[in-house]
């Protein structure tokens, strides 16, 4: 499972919301310890929203995700210094559309190795 979880690395979010999923915690406690066993390794969180709302609303509801990652990476072991964070808003969609399901798949955290 440790190494499936941490091929992980894009996690979604409900519309407006910049809590991530209860059935993310298992994944992200995986990347947690990962990090907390390799001081040496360092990551990039990237937030994004989809492109409802206004530009800045989006790029802070990108931070708020990050940073609501962030935080349980650290209380589950992970050092501050190994992670950057970046809020890209709707600026860097993963999906064009203007679906639902497009939608859905721009309202996300993706972690980045560096």
């Amino acid at each position: 499972m440790r190494r499936s979880a941490l091929a992980t690395r894009v996690f979604y979010f409900d519309f407006d919301t910049s809590d991530f999923r209860q059935s993310d915690r298992e994944i992200l406690m995986f990347h947690a310890q990962d990090l907390a066993a390799n001081s040496d390794k360092r990551i990039r969180l990237e937030g994004h929203a989809d492109e409802r709302g206004t530009r800045e609303y989006n790029l802070a509801l990108g931070e708020r995700r990050t940073n609501n990652i962030l935080n349980y990476l650290i209380v589950s072991g992970a050092a501050r210094n190994q992670i950057e964070i970046v809020s890209y808003g709707e600026e860097r969609p993963a999906d064009r559309g203007a679906s639902e399901t497009a939608y859905q798949r721009n309202r996300r955290v993706e972690i980045v190795i560096q």
